[in-house]
C-alpha cells in the first residue's frame, strides 16, 4: 500500500491512483513488488528538522528516504520538501510538476537498490529517473 499526506503545506496536485500505479510499474522493473511506501510532503523547516533528527545532518535536501525493505518487496517512508523542489525546478528551468515526479520516483528507485553518491551513480540514478518518467 502507498499511502500520501502532507504536513505544514497544501497538498500537491498529483493524481494518487496514476501516481500508485506508475510506482508500481517502475519497482516491477526492478523485479521489486511495492510493499508498506508512505510519502509524506513537507516543507524545508520539516525537512530539516527531520535530516538533523534521523541523519545527523545540517542541511535541506529535497527528499530524504527511509528503506524498510524486505527481499524482493519494497517498504519505506519518504519525506518531501515541495518548497526544495520548487526551487530546483526554477534553477534547472524544469516544470515544477516534473521535478516533483522526478522526486517522488527518486526515492523509489533508492528502495530499489539504486544509488546517487559513489562514482558514476548520480549519472545511473538520472538515467533511470528519465527511464521511470517515461513510464508515466
Amino acid at each position: 500500500m502507498i499511502t500520501y499526506s502532507a504536513e505544514g503545506v497544501k497538498f500537491p496536485n498529483i493524481k494518487r491512483r496514476e501516481t500508485t500505479a506508475w510506482i508500481r510499474r517502475v519497482a516491477a522493473t526492478y523485479d521489486r513488488k511495492v510493499g508498506e511506501v508512505g510519502y509524506l510532503f513537507c516543507d524545508d523547516e520539516k525537512i530539516l528538522e527531520v535530516n538533523r533528527e534521523y541523519l545527523g545532518h545540517d542541511y535541506y535536501t529535497d527528499i530524504i528516504t527511509f528503506d524498510y525493505d524486505e527481499g524482493e518487496q519494497i517498504n519505506g517512508d519518504l519525506v518531501i520538501s515541495l518548497d526544495t523542489v520548487r526551487s530546483n525546478a526554477e534553477l534547472f528551468h524544469k516544470n515544477y510538476e516534473e521535478e516533483l515526479h522526478r522526486v517522488i520516483i527518486h526515492g523509489i528507485l533508492h528502495l530499489c537498490g539504486l544509488n546517487d553518491k559513489g562514482p558514476g551513480e548520480r549519472e545511473q540514478m538520472e538515467d533511470a529517473e528519465n527511464k521511470a518518467l517515461a513510464l508515466r
